[in-house]
């Protein structure tokens, strides 16, 4: 889909509130109620727009726990992909995953309630997850970015 200014103004302000009305929407981007309507639309439907979700902050809710774990998989096992795979979605504790370069073949970023949570999974579930050969954890100390835009990294507009 190729977008143009109005689509990436469209996108810009739903990017900092998700919530923001149509009416609004349509006054901010100089667009009537209709027309703005139809844009949106239109990027959802072709994956543009993929969801509106709320940010909740973990620690407020007692998740104090981040890491970074990189999973090594065992390279005499063949079908381990499809089995790891499914057992990261099954696990809450894993709320980001990446298949990487490198020496590692996932980068996982776990959260967890305390430390001991974390070394629980780790040693009972992540441990245990077929082909995994070896994995190196970072804690978390502190987050300085989060959530930053790809609006000025996409291609300038048509």
């Amino acid at each position: 889909m190729s977008l143009d200014r109005t689509d990436m103004r469209i996108l810009r302000e739903l990017e900092r509130d998700g919530r923001i009305s149509n009416q609004d929407l349509a006054t901010s981007v100089a667009l009537s109620p209709s027309a703005c309507l139809r844009r949106v639309k239109l990027m959802e439907e072709q994956g543009v727009i993929e969801g509106y979700r709320c940010v909740i902050a973990p620690k407020r809710i007692g998740v104090e726990f981040e890491a970074l774990v990189h999973v090594a998989m065992r390279p005499d096992i063949d079908d381990w992909h499809d089995s790891f795979v499914a057992a990261i979605q099954s696990w809450p504790e894993v709320v980001a995953a990446q298949v990487v370069t490198g020496e590692s073949n996932y980068v996982l970023t776990v959260r967890a309630r305390s430390l001991d949570h974390f070394s629980d999974f780790v040693m009972n579930r992540l441990h245990r997850a077929r082909g995994v050969m070896s994995t190196n954890s970072s804690i978390v100390l502190a987050t300085l970015k989060r959530d930053g835009s790809v609006l000025d990294l996409a291609s300038k507009p048509a």
